[in-house]
This record gives structure tokens, sequence and C-alpha cells, in this order.
């Protein structure tokens, strides 16, 4: 009698824990979180004008044939701050090598945006742009920032990072990229929705 009482505790222990899993894995998870339909699909096209001065709007496809690093931030993005040392090093690390890295102001006045990268730096090897209404944010799903994607050569979504990126991931991914690889969706910090969330 007393061995089945105990293993009838050991099987209702067991069915807590089993339940406790499930619950904490399904319900109470941000929706923004949830992986992107976008990977293994081709990249939505974007033709977008620049963030400062009066130049070509740049179009995606101008980009094809080369791994492409798109990166949405804003001036009043914390997380974005946080990150943008790791994206100037990055930058600086695979833009000569023909890595190309794109930076899309997010519901940002071009001005406000521009300013702040006068204050936290620009690289060469990045361009910025400005996305007058969001559209192609939308396009993306972009549901907080910062937010950055990965497009192979092909022009194929293959990455993407939720919350403030470093150096070490933006490069393990590069280089996953590089082998073939599709390293799909992580999650490495917070993002904000708004300029007051």
């Amino acid at each position: 009698m007393r061995s089945w009482i105990r293993w009838t505790g050991y099987g209702l222990a067991l069915a807590a824990v089993v339940v406790s899993v499930i619950l904490a894995t399904r319900f109470g998870r941000d929706p923004g979180l949830v992986e992107s339909p976008l990977i293994g699909k081709p990249a939505p096209e974007f033709e977008l004008p620049p963030l400062e001065g009066d130049g070509d709007p740049v179009a995606l496809s101008d980009l094809r044939g080369s791994i492409v690093v798109v990166n949405f931030f804003a001036s009043w993005c914390l997380e974005c701050e946080l990150e943008h040392e790791d994206l100037l090093a990055s930058a600086e690390a695979f833009g000569p090598t023909g890595v190309r890295f794109v930076q899309i102001g997010y519901q940002d006045r071009p001005q406000d945006a521009s300013a702040w990268l006068d204050r936290f730096g620009r690289s060469e090897h990045t361009i910025y742009l400005h996305d007058p209404g969001s559209r192609t944010a939308i396009a993306y799903g972009v549901f907080g920032i910062p937010e950055t994607f990965f497009i192979d050569p092909a022009g194929k979504v293959v990455g993407k990072i939720i919350g403030e990126a470093d150096a070490f991931v933006i490069g393990a991914t590069i280089d996953a990229i590089r082998r073939g690889e599709t390293p799909g969706q992580s999650v490495t910090g917070n993002t904000q929705q708004r300029p007051d969330s």
C-alpha cells in the first residue's frame, strides 16, 4: 500500500512539473517574440530615401549578391543606444569583406535620428535610410526596436535578432550565413515599441 502511495505521489509530482513547463512555454509570452514568418522567404523589397541629404533612394535589390544586415533603430530607443557601438564595430569588421549594413530610422524624424548619429557615431560601411510612414517596418513585421534582419546573397531572410545585438552574435550570424546555414531568430534583449514605452 505504501509503495502505491509513493508511486502515486511521484506521478503527481511529475505531472505538476510537465504542466508547469507547458504553461511557462506557452502562456505569458510576448506576442512580439513570435517566430518571424519572413525566415526562409524573400526579403520584402524597399526603396528608401537617405536619412541625410538629398541623395538617390536606395533599393534592397541594389544590394543583391551580398549578405545584407538591416537594423531598425530610433533616437528614442535606449536599447538601440546600447547596441550601436557593436553595430559600428561589426560594420567596420565585415563591411570591407562585402557585407552590407543598412540602418533604417523607425518612427523617428530624420533630424532627430541624424542628431542621434552625430552623438553616437556612424560607419562609412553603413547606409542610413529614412522610412516615411513606416511602410518598410510594417512589411518586415517590426513590433519593437531594435530588430535586425539578415538577408542572404539570394535576397532571402535567413536570420533575425530581437533586442540589442552584440558584435559576437552579429558576427556568428554572418559566419553561419556564409556557411549556407539559416540562423533563424534569436531574442537577445528588450525592445521598445514607441518613444514612451
